[in-house]
């Protein structure tokens, strides 16, 4: 018996859509880190990008549980002292709302270059249209 490897040019990759409208933004999150990882495949090879391309839409309707919403902060520093500066999940939510998914999804996966190079394959739209159509992307339910 003898163990199969993915190679990077045998992999078929599809394209999934994901409404977030009313959905936990962990549980999306989660949901986008497996797909774009290639952990839902059986030939999934951890140091190969197998993985598929998912589109989030409706960016601006998720949701998260507790007082996530007042009391959860993202930081960012300019590398300069006194630089930090942070705002909260509403106010993030407010300004760009697809870059607290892609924020959620990217500390999902790893922090290589392989991660990066899965990372690439989220595409996050606020509204419901999305310009992938002619990939004919697949919708995944998710639970509710």
């Amino acid at each position: 018996m003898k163990t199969y490897h993915a190679k990077a040019g045998e992999v078929e990759r599809k394209w999934y859509v994901i409404d977030a409208e009313d959905q936990v933004l962990g549980r999306v999150a989660s949901k986008a880190a497996q797909i774009l990882r290639g952990k839902t495949k059986p030939q999934y090879t951890p140091h190969v990008d197998v993985g598929d391309f998912v589109i989030i839409v409706n960016a601006d309707k998720i949701k998260v549980t507790g007082n996530k919403a007042l009391n959860k902060e993202y930081f960012r520093h300019s590398g300069f002292p006194g630089g930090l500066k942070s705002e909260t999940f509403e106010e993030a939510m407010a300004k760009h709302p697809e870059r607290v998914i892609e924020h959620a999804v990217a500390g999902m996966l790893p922090k290589t270059t392989l991660g990066r190079a899965q990372g690439k394959k989220l595409k996050v739209y606020v509204g419901p249209d999305h310009p992938h159509t002619a990939q004919n992307p697949q919708k995944l339910e998710m639970g509710a």
